[in-house]
């Protein structure tokens, strides 16, 4: 399968939720990746531990395809969600609410002209302190200086989270979930720095 490597986030056509709202079981913990790829993190986040639902919401259709197929035959509890992530999380998840949110690597979009097509953003923070339980995880991690610092600035001024390394401070500890997404696995073997964040839902 092509996959596209971007779409625009501010078409008209994303406005609108045109996906298929995931069928969770409220006995099983909700673990969240936004912007999830090919779902490679979840993928082996659900291996370890597969008494979890794990919802990747991703804004390219064809990796939506792609990563429920996988899950079908794998037989892991893993969804993908077609959605923009910044307008949609209401219609995804209703009245669900997630132990851990993980937003992996997002799309830098590096053109000045592109800089309003960035994911992480107030907006959607705000969106993420709705869907994360109260004393539960935000992880953040990115390997672009700018992305990394957009998102410290998002999350530090929403009155919801607490940045577990201290104010305004990145978190050193490395991944603690024992899995990664390809990106990540490429900037460590390429020797890449990743900048890491690491919030509770206050």
């Amino acid at each position: 399968m092509r996959i596209r490597q971007h779409v625009d986030p501010t078409a008209l056509f994303f406005e609108r939720f045109h996906g298929v709202p995931p069928v969770l079981d409220p006995a099983r913990e909700l673990e969240v990746e936004i912007g999830c790829a090919e779902a490679q993190f979840l993928f082996e986040r659900a291996a370890r531990d597969p008494s979890r639902s794990y919802v990747g919401l991703e804004i390219r259709e064809d990796l939506v395809e792609l990563v429920n197929k996988r899950a079908k035959v794998t037989g892991l509890p893993v969804t993908a969600v077609f959605c923009h992530a910044q307008l949609h999380l209401p219609q995804v998840f209703g009245d669900a609410r997630a132990e851990r949110i993980y937003i992996n690597f997002p799309d830098p979009w590096f053109k000045r002209a592109h800089r309003d097509r960035r994911m992480v953003d107030p907006v959607l923070i705000a969106g993420v302190a709705k869907l994360l339980k109260p004393g539960c995880e935000l992880f953040v991690q990115t390997d672009v200086w700018d992305i990394a610092l957009d998102a410290m600035s998002a999350i530090e001024s929403n009155d919801h989270f607490t940045n577990r390394a201290g104010e305004w401070s990145f978190w050193r500890e490395g991944n603690p979930y024992g899995v990664r997404s390809w990106r990540e696995q490429n900037a460590e073997e390429t020797g890449l720095p990743i900048w890491r964040l690491m919030f509770d839902r206050t």
